[in-house]
């Protein structure tokens, strides 16, 4: 089985997200993407808005929601608590699908994450246990749209965050997809939705209904 791992804070999870894992699953033939929330990350702040429990919530809406079992939710960093560490995660992963994996699994990151990721615990023990898959951005999105984000970079991270990236220059083994990260934002949908205004078509349905459901980001 050939599974994709997609980690983030999906705080809320968009169409960006959902778009990103069925293009691995449709166009990449990827079996399977698990949809990995954070607990703490170690390279930012998470913006306020909801419980980390309502974060797992949307997740499971939306992973429910699709035939076939293609997503699913895995909340072993929540679980685990305290930073969340990507090797941590992969370790605990390879474990469980140890029977099941035809290969390393995959780990999504944007390009502007890959630029940073020398900074990570362990780097070369995470490029050994995962095909680490890197996302462009849209050529339109600057740096400046990393900076509007709420979610504000920490410790060794802050303020060095950048959409530059050099896969020439990058020091590990990884691939480059050609699957564009769609330029939606979660801190745009957060203040779409406390200003009362439309974000329908920015969430899969199910986590649109989740969200008014339980009253989300007012």
């Amino acid at each position: 089985m050939k599974i994709a791992i997609l980690g983030g804070s999906f705080n809320p999870l968009h169409i960006g997200h959902a778009f990103l894992a069925d293009s691995m699953i449709c166009d990449y033939g990827y079996d399977k993407v698990l949809f990995v929330p954070t607990c703490i990350p170690p390279h930012k702040e998470i913006a306020s808005g909801i419980s980390t429990e309502h974060r797992l919530g949307l997740v499971k809406a939306f992973c429910s929601s699709v035939s076939g079992g293609v997503f699913e939710l895995e909340p072993c960093e929540v679980e685990r608590g305290g930073i969340s560490y990507t090797v941590d995660t992969l370790e605990y992963i390879t474990k469980k699908y140890k029977n099941e994996l035809t290969e390393k699994p995959a780990l999504l990151m944007g390009q502007e994450i890959a630029a940073e990721f020398y900074k990570w615990k362990n780097p070369e023990k995470v490029a050994a246990l995962a095909k680490i898959t890197i996302v462009p951005r849209f050529a339109d999105y600057s740096v400046k749209d990393v900076e509007k984000s709420k979610n504000k970079p920490t410790g060794c991270y802050a303020g060095d965050f950048s959409t530059e990236f050099d896969i020439k220059k990058f020091g590990y083994e990884c691939n480059m997809i050609d699957v564009k990260s769609l330029p939606i934002s979660s801190t745009n949908i957060r203040n779409r939705i406390s200003n009362n205004l439309s974000f329908q078509y920015l969430v899969p349905q199910s986590v649109f209904e989740y969200i008014l459901k339980n009253n989300l980001y007012k």
